[in-house]
């Protein structure tokens, strides 16, 4: 079922409210700890820690934040998800960061070989050297240009560890009026987006819990039609140089090269949507079109 606009409370909030910082939920019946925890940790992982924090905090605002997820039986009908699922929790919401989203990857079944999943994860990856499931700086988006050497991303990439995050849709703020204007981005033939990200599975070394997180791709759009046309630009940098951001969709013809491939098989699929993929246009029109 697709998303209406009475379901929505997108519209309703200010650019400053996109990065929600309330606690998520439940991952298998179990919360999510927010509480400080103290151990020691090696010199590398401080660093690394560090790292993450600096270049989370320069590149956060120029990325995805909030996507609509389908409902349960849309993601496994139209992947042709049969196994592992997940408790069914969900009928397509409003995914914001720090949030429960679904995501898919490859486990195991019963023969050994590998399937694709459905998992609920924390939208926002919680890196192995993170003290708490509650971290200090963003991630829920990653830079392409720079999973092999940041701290937060560089394991999960270098291990395979790549997801499909299902989107109906994902908002992105256009600034060509002079203040902020969310559009609304679709697939243009109907079905839904397959996003391009990372997982990791937490595990909190004092209690045991066990905590699933992914973070969501994205690649330069300087040179995109229109994805170039999303996000504040900044003055004091040409247009060439302004560094937009855009979404990497996967097709589901690929969704198994994608999950299993080579990294540089991988690699291949890093860019941008054709713009001929794309329905998009502001938020509150396109919720008018799509009821009628």
């Amino acid at each position: 079922m697709r998303p209406n606009a009475g379901d929505s409370t997108l519209l309703r909030l200010t650019e400053a409210e996109t990065i929600v910082t309330g606690p998520a939920r439940i991952i298998d019946g179990m919360n999510l700890h927010e509480v400080a925890q103290t151990r020691l940790v090696d010199i590398e992982t401080k660093k690394d820690q560090r790292g993450s924090i600096r270049e989370a905090a320069c590149s956060n605002h120029r990325m995805c934040t909030r996507y609509i997820s389908p409902e349960q039986a849309e993601i496994e009908r139209f992947w042709h998800v049969g196994r592992n699922k997940p408790a069914r929790w969900w009928e397509g919401l409003e995914i914001f960061p720090r949030s429960l989203g679904p995501f898919l990857r490859l486990e195991p079944v019963d023969d050994g070989r590998p399937a694709i999943s459905l998992v609920v994860g924390q939208f926002g990856l919680i890196p192995w050297f993170a003290k708490a499931a509650k971290l200090p700086y963003a991630t829920q988006n990653a830079r392409s240009e720079e999973i092999t050497g940041k701290a937060s991303y560089k394991q999960p990439w270098a291990k395979g560890q790549r997801c499909i995050i299902p989107a109906w849709s994902f908002d992105e703020p256009c600034w060509e009026t002079g203040k902020n204007v969310w559009w609304r981005f679709r697939r243009a033939n109907g079905e839904p987006w397959g996003l391009a990200g990372l997982w990791n599975t937490w595990t909190d070394r004092e209690t045991g819990e066990i905590v699933e997180s992914y973070t969501m791709l994205t690649v330069n759009a300087d040179d995109h039609p229109l994805m170039s046309r999303m996000h504040k630009p900044d003055p004091k940098l040409p247009a060439d140089q302004q560094d937009k951001r855009s979404v990497v969709a996967i097709e589901r013809t690929d969704a198994e090269a994608w999950l299993s491939g080579t990294l540089a098989e991988a690699k291949a699929f890093l860019r941008a949507p054709a713009v001929e993929l794309i329905e998009g246009g502001p938020a509150v029109r396109a919720e008018k079109e799509a009821t009628g």
